[in-house]
């Protein structure tokens, strides 16, 4: 399976280490899609023509359209059976909305978005917590105290109604669609999780004691959350600064972490040991899967 690295400086097929998109920012990767320089859409090598007037962050297919979030926290939908490109009005009218708000006083954004196979869909605002929309219930409900300061969130993609979120209190799981989070943080060296990704029974979360990405490092976990083993073998004592959201992925045993150094780093037996797919990439953005 091909590692796609989202960089500073295009998109990186390892460990062929073949670049598309050169001088180009790719700001986020998913399922053939990819967002660069905060406008530009592909799905594949196709640029999509959309009309985003706000910055995107993030983007998400479903089964039947393509979520972007974008910031001061605006969430667009492409419909693929229609063509039909709108802003999501129920987001702009979430609960608790007037009080979403960033610590340097500019607006919130959207960081994340996942759906889980029940088709409930997460988005992440910074700083507001994370918010939900199910099938039965289209309206947008909070789900988690904001000042949690949610860095990602993921929906297991096997496992209806369980999703883990990276928070400023540690790794958040719920079993439940977001109605009880509880957090874990017991055996971490710091509170301060920035990504989060899962698969099966494995979850990797990244730590560190602040904002300013003091003494990073990478944890894998079970789904209860039950016990933290640091990622170390292979691995530097601590990464420079924060691993961040959107810059680690996990499928199977295979395990993947992106580093602002340019440094990829891969795990093929579940994080137990690690080894350098690539360095000297330019600043890493985002990493996923290819084919």
């Amino acid at each position: 399976m091909a590692v796609l690295v989202g960089t500073t400086d295009g998109l990186w097929s390892l460990p062929a280490r073949a670049q598309k998109f050169a001088g180009e920012r790719i700001d986020a990767i998913a399922a053939g899609w990819t967002v660069s320089d905060g406008a530009l859409v592909r799905r594949g090598d196709q640029v999509v023509g959309l009309r985003v007037p706000h910055r995107i962050n993030w983007i998400l297919p479903v089964a039947e359209a393509v979520l972007l979030g974008t910031a001061e926290a605006r969430l667009y939908r492409l419909d693929f059976a229609t063509g039909r490109f709108a802003r999501d009005g129920r987001f702009d009218r979430a609960p608790g909305r007037d009080e979403w708000y960033t610590p340097w006083g500019g607006p919130p954004d959207v960081r994340s978005i996942d759906r889980g196979p029940d088709g409930i869909v997460y988005v992440n605002v910074h700083v507001g917590g994370v918010v939900r929309s199910t099938p039965a219930d289209p309206t947008w409900q909070d789900t988690m105290d904001i000042d949690a300061d949610v860095h990602q969130v993921v929906a297991h993609p096997e496992i209806p109604g369980t999703a883990l979120a990276a928070t400023a209190r540690g790794l958040a799981v719920t079993r439940d669609g977001g109605s009880n989070w509880r957090f874990h943080r017991k055996g971490l060296h710091g509170d301060y999780c920035r990504a989060v990704a899962v698969a099966d029974d494995r979850v990797f979360v990244s730590v560190a004691t602040s904002f300013a990405g003091g003494n990073a490092a990478v944890y894998r976990t079970d789904l209860a959350g039950s016990s933290f083993t640091r990622c170390s073998d292979g691995l530097p004592r601590w990464f420079s600064s924060n691993v961040n959201t959107g810059c680690l992925a996990v499928s199977g045993g295979l395990a993947v972490i992106g580093d602002a150094n340019g440094v990829v780093y891969r795990s093929d037996d579940g994080g137990g040991t690690w080894a350098v797919l690539a360095d000297g990439l330019p600043e890493v953005t985002c990493v996923g899967w290819g084919s």
